[in-house]
């Protein structure tokens, strides 16, 4: 959060460029210093200060105790300025380009003893404030001139950039269309529609708007008595809105089919213009409820211009995609393992990929591994440990699947690659992990109907819609050993 920004040659003897202050954050910093605050002085004695910790003064090159003692560390281009007054820090400045950038952050907290840097988040604004200014300065430049007629857009691009000392966006990319946009609107006499915080220049180009859902699917399966199998679903909706226009609205809505699950713990972007209420009062609606909102879910709103989350949600699906059954048993020097998986009927049976990692870790090089599968392939990744289950893109007809095989582990020799070791792979407590992506599937059955986004804008935009589902930590855990338990069964002893 700046407090005050200069900019300034690097040689004391050239013309003052731009300076700016601002009285509401100096008001804030008495607030939060207290007795500690120091203040901000007028522009000379603030700039001779600053000067003369950067020997660039003739005056200040010889030694100074306060500054150029061994008991004083450095900190990389954070500084502490002596006035008459007290001392003013956390000052930042960064020389670059002949040019001196300055700014004094605001601490939000008590300033003796002084806090860790890590602490003060306005020293990462400040970075990113000052890198933003010397991004719009030095791009393009080719002589003085230029460098002049930048300087007297400063004011009124930090105007937008940094409204009452608190930065909202620091991102330069546009610069050049950011600033001659500026001019522009400062020369005419038409009204300013301001950019919203999230949206700071206009796009020119192809139009087009595209919406993803995906839905990422965790589990936990143990196949034990006592122990309840856990799987949960957390959706995310992805757009790219490609419009032209400071303020394009765009409306779409999520769909559910009549037997799908309602969204739940909804939460969306800023630029989000409204909320349904019936969005709001289903956020946490009750499982067993029969009056469960089932959409569709409506949310216009005013794209920023990358690649954002519209929203996110969670849902409580009946089944979980892929039921899991693994087996190992220990045998002398070699484990006998078995698995078998089946996919849910309700489920799409066509996956991009569909794999399943089966660690043995802890127990030496595996020197020989019998198996028989009965889809897809085995490969075995030796040096890793790790037996590596290529299901492929579809299950057969029966939508089951199944592994058996014995794996024999050899002595290891003293120069050879240590295998790797896990904590939670430890005797039997062992795992098989998933990995699979569904496309153009969802198991809430949410989806976004591309013929029903309504867009506000000077063009059409081609329209682009997909959804699909994702695993994500799903693990199946041996039914013969130990597991990390997520919810415990309640058994009641006889009395």
């Amino acid at each position: 959060m700046a407090e005050n920004w200069h900019f300034l040659p690097e040689e004391a003897g050239k013309t003052l460029q731009v300076l700016g202050r601002y009285p509401t954050v100096e008001k804030r910093a008495r607030s939060f210093n207290k007795e500690c605050y120091v203040a901000v002085p007028e522009d000379g004695p603030f700039l001779q200060a600053l000067l003369a910790e950067l020997e660039m003064t003739d005056a200040e090159k010889n030694f100074l105790e306060y500054r150029d003692s061994c008991s004083r560390i450095n900190k990389t281009s954070v500084y502490e300025l002596l006035l008459e007054g007290g001392t003013l820090w956390p000052v930042l400045a960064i020389q670059h380009s002949g040019l001196i950038f300055a700014c004094l952050s605001l601490v939000e907290q008590q300033l003796k003893p002084h806090p860790p840097l890590i602490s003060i988040r306005g020293i990462s604004h400040a970075f990113a404030l000052l890198s933003g200014l010397i991004t719009f300065l030095i791009s393009g430049q080719k002589n003085e001139t230029e460098l002049s007629t930048k300087c007297t857009q400063i004011p009124a691009f930090l105007a937008q950039a940094c409204p009452f000392g608190t930065p909202t966006d620091t991102n330069f990319g546009y610069v050049n269309i950011v600033s001659s946009s500026i001019m522009q609107t400062m020369g005419s006499s038409s009204p300013i529609q301001k950019p919203p915080a999230w949206k700071p220049v206009g796009y020119k180009g192809k139009p087009q708007v595209f919406v993803g859902v995906t839905e990422q699917v965790k589990s936990m399966q143990y196949d034990q008595q006592g122990l309840i199998d856990m799987w949960q679903v957390y959706g995310t909706v992805s757009c790219k809105c490609d419009l032209e226009g400071i303020l394009p609205t765009v409306t779409i809505n999520l769909n559910l089919p009549p037997n799908g699950s309602p969204l739940q713990d909804i939460l969306v972007h800023p630029c989000v213009t409204s909320v349904d209420s019936s969005i709001i009062t289903s956020s946490s609606v009750d499982e067993a409820s029969d009056s469960a909102f089932t959409g569709p879910y409506k949310f216009p709103f005013s794209p920023p211009l990358d690649l954002f989350h519209l929203c996110y949600y969670t849902s409580q699906v009946p089944v979980p995609p892929i039921l899991g059954f693994y087996q190992l048993k220990d045998e002398e020097s070699q484990v006998k393992l078995v698995v078998n998986l089946k996919l849910h009927e309700s489920i799409k049976n066509g996956f991009e990929f569909c794999d399943a990692h089966i660690p043995l870790f802890n127990r030496g090089q595996i020197a020989n591994v019998e198996y028989k599968v009965s889809t897809g392939h085995l490969e075995v990744l030796k040096e890793k440990s790790l037996l590596f289950w290529h299901i492929g893109q579809k299950f057969p007809k029966t939508l089951e699947v199944s592994l058996s095989g014995t794996v024999t582990f050899g002595v290891e020799s003293a120069n050879h690659v240590q295998p790797p070791t896990d904590p939670l792979c430890t005797g039997l407590t062992t795992y098989i992990k998933l990995h699979f992506r569904i496309p153009d599937f969802t198991l809430t059955g949410c989806y976004v109907d591309q013929h029903a986004v309504q867009v506000y804008s000077s063009a059409k935009p081609k329209i682009t819609t997909s959804h699909d589902l994702v695993s994500s930590e799903y693990y199946i855990w041996n039914s013969k050993g130990e597991a990390p338990a997520v919810c415990r069964s309640l058994t009641l002893q006889p009395s």
